[in-house]
């Protein structure tokens, strides 16, 4: 365990390498899983501001389920949530000409339509937080078999985790953080 302020992270972090193949996975992350993507409060604001904005770039069903459940919704295990069609996909997710899932918000930021990229739990995957009173989990959890080809991809590249995430910890946590975290993995040799 590495403890750096009020964050504690597994091993995982440093030890474990990826990065992500979307060209095998398509985008998988934004379709499977338990609900949608975990929010903070500030994050379901955002996305009620960018909605109209972002709303072009989704297909019918999605704003159609916006519209009805809002831009974003709760769940029992995870709190606030961006909404699912079906129990799958990812209300802003679309799928490019290749075939591979990505992010309109994600789109409509790189276009410089918004200020926001994505939520952070997007942003930070394969990392999940969860926060406890005063202090924060951070675990490394790749799904099993959608992320192998990522796993492969890291361990090929020598990435570790936390390289892979330089921005998304540095948005999180900011830049100090992420030296003192960049500083564990060095002295345990995990560059």
């Amino acid at each position: 365990m590495i403890a750096i302020d009020h964050v504690l992270l597994s091993d995982d972090v440093i030890d474990a390498q990826f990065v992500c193949d979307l060209n095998s996975c398509k985008g998988g992350c934004c379709v499977d899983g338990d609900c949608g993507a975990p929010l903070t409060t500030e994050e379901t604001q955002t996305l009620a501001e960018i909605y109209p904005v972002v709303k072009p770039l989704l297909d019918a069903e999605a704003i159609a389920v916006i519209e009805q459940e809002g831009t974003h919704t709760t769940d029992e295990d995870f709190g606030w949530v961006t909404p699912t069609i079906n129990n799958g996909i990812c209300v802003y997710a679309y799928t490019d000409d290749q075939g591979i899932v990505k992010c309109a918000i994600e789109k409509a930021w790189k276009d410089g339509k918004v200020n926001f990229k994505k939520p952070i739990s997007c942003h930070l995957y394969p990392l999940r937080v969860k926060s406890r009173e005063g202090y924060d989990l951070v675990n490394y959890e790749p799904r099993k078999t959608l992320c192998k080809p990522a796993c492969k991809l890291g361990a090929s590249l020598k990435v570790p985790v936390y390289k892979f995430l330089k921005e998304a910890l540095v948005r999180h946590y900011g830049e100090e953080f992420y030296e003192a975290l960049e500083a564990v993995g060095k002295k345990y040799g995990r560059t």
